[in-house]
């Protein structure tokens, strides 16, 4: 299995504001299902990330796609793969 980090940086605030409970449940939905590992908001307001697992990009293109902020255009979206590296 392998890590994104997709960076969500701010499109349109109101629009953000208006489909956050939406995303939020879309998160909810990720971890409980595995294919969320982490998510979280900048304290700067300029959008946030969220670590996705998946096999291949195509996986995560169609997760990101089904976010309630990219369909309505409140975000834009960058997709990294993203090696973890933990302390001993």
């Amino acid at each position: 299995m392998n890590y994104y980090a997709v960076l969500l940086p701010m499109r349109d605030k109101e629009k953000s504001r208006q489909f956050r409970e939406e995303h939020l449940l879309f998160l909810e939905k990720g971890r409980r299902e595995g294919w969320i590992f982490a998510n979280g908001r900048f304290t700067d307001q300029s959008g946030g990330l969220v670590i996705y697992k998946a096999r291949e990009l195509q996986e995560v293109e169609g997760y990101v796609q089904q976010d309630p902020y990219i369909i309505h255009g409140a975000r834009n979206y960058e997709i990294h793969e993203w090696e973890m590296v933990l302390g001993e």
